[in-house]
């Protein structure tokens, strides 16, 4: 057991971008004209992106003192904000282009972002680890950024971009096309990110649209997971890493249960109409839930609970914390709360991988650096094993799927869902 007082915690997943306008230094200078004329019609349609709040994606100083008074010492940077020529967040999804010059312009405004990113991370050295992102149209220009990303300092790894319908490009992450770029992250020692929603193609922009695009968030994330194991992707790049983050924790076990069933039933069947199955597990040397344990990683934001308690079914090397801040739904600025909430009873030594070993490293982090920091900022060891009275908690935290179940104010149960999961699990 550490002798530290506090925790160190990592946010495996928060958010952050430039403001519209601040993009425009970073673009190429040949599309900066272009830029002005876009950016002058231009309405941003996220209400959280502007005013005040908007300044937490961009403002260095707010970001360091808020994350500080929440307990969090460093941060995994997803994209949040609207790159130049995109109409919405790239991390949404991004739709089949309309033109090659399309194609390019917005490829350029991912590029403006990810030197933005690159400048921000550097503005608070060793505690941001920032997350790349690409285009897929073009491979090899996707390799060379991821190139001079890294070595620009963004050790967050490729943001998996989905491919839409109507791109042209191959909808397999297996197919031969995409082999450069999980050559590339597996080389220099970059995670893919798959993101709730960043794979997920939208149909259109009616309501139901949206609804259905939440609804099948989940199902995209298995169904890249699907792709990646069964695909032999990882047979292929045995040193490629895979992170899916905010998608929940639920899902893993019965998804890696039905893919060993598949295949070992694949393998004892000899019978003629699952020959190509028995091809496809004969390429394969390792289990799925073999392959998971080796290069699989979950970015648990929102941990419940519910989650923690099958912990030791998903790994608990394979789990990192994550806070969503800045967003709305974020357990910020309750997170030492939904700490304490998640693990109380826990050993300190799982916590510890929980909330910031695993992080660090797989994203490159120093924890000789970080944890003179978390002695004054992080949440007490003693405080997260005694777990929270849920009649004390502020209203407040309703907003965050980290306390679902739980009505402020009332003396319901007291964490029992984490008890019970303790004794279950």
């Amino acid at each position: 057991m550490s002798t530290d007082q506090r925790y160190v915690v990592i946010s495996s997943d928060c958010h952050g971008g430039a403001g519209l306008l601040e993009y425009r230094d970073y673009l190429d200078p040949s599309y900066r004209e272009e830029f002005d004329r876009w950016a002058a019609g231009y309405e941003i349609p996220y209400e959280d992106l502007k005013g005040e709040q908007g300044t937490r994606n961009w403002d260095s100083g707010r970001r360091l003192r808020e994350l500080e008074e929440d307990g969090v010492v460093a941060e995994v940077l997803f994209p949040n904000t609207i790159p130049p020529f995109f109409s919405a967040s790239s991390l949404g999804s991004q739709r089949a282009g309309e033109s090659r010059a399309d194609l390019e312009r917005r490829w350029a405004g991912l590029k403006a972002h990810n030197r933005w990113l690159a400048e921000f991370c550097a503005e608070a050295r060793g505690r941001r680890s920032g997350v790349m992102q690409i285009m897929l149209y073009d491979i090899e220009q996707a390799v060379r950024e991821i190139r001079w990303a890294a070595e620009a300092g963004l050790r967050g790894g490729v943001l998996l971009p989905g491919a839409p319908p109507g791109s042209g490009l191959p909808p397999l992450y297996y197919h031969d096309y995409y082999d450069p770029l999980w050559q590339v992250c597996a080389e220099l020692g970059l995670p893919i990110n798959c993101h709730s929603g960043s794979a997920a193609p939208r149909t259109g922009d009616r309501p139901e649209d949206h609804v259905f695009f939440m609804l099948d968030l989940r199902w995209w994330d298995q169904h890249t997971l699907r792709h990646l194991i069964l695909g032999g992707v990882l047979e292929r790049h045995p040193e490629l890493k895979v992170v899916f983050t905010e998608e929940g924790l639920g899902w893993i076990p019965s998804q890696l249960k039905a893919m060993d069933g598949f295949c070992a039933s694949m393998r004892r069947d000899g019978s003629e109409e699952l020959s190509h199955g028995a091809q496809v597990v004969g390429r394969l040397s390792l289990t799925p839930s073999e392959y998971w344990d080796r290069q699989c990683y979950v970015g648990a934001s929102f941990m419940h609970p519910s989650e923690t308690a099958i912990r030791d079914r998903i790994g608990v090397d394979k789990i990192m914390w994550g806070s969503d801040y800045p967003h709305v739904e974020a357990s910020y600025p309750y997170s030492k709360e939904a700490i304490s909430f998640s693990y109380a009873g826990v050993p300190e030594a799982e916590v510890e991988r929980m909330l910031g070993g695993t992080a660090a490293e797989l994203f490159g982090f120093d924890m000789d650096l970080l944890r003179p920091i978390a002695e004054r900022v992080g949440p007490l060891r003693a405080q997260v094993s005694a777990g929270v009275d849920t009649a004390e908690l502020p209203a407040g935290v309703v907003k965050c799927p980290a306390f679902a179940g739980i009505v402020p104010g009332s003396a319901q149960a007291r964490w029992a869902d984490n008890r019970k999961g303790q004794a279950g699990s």
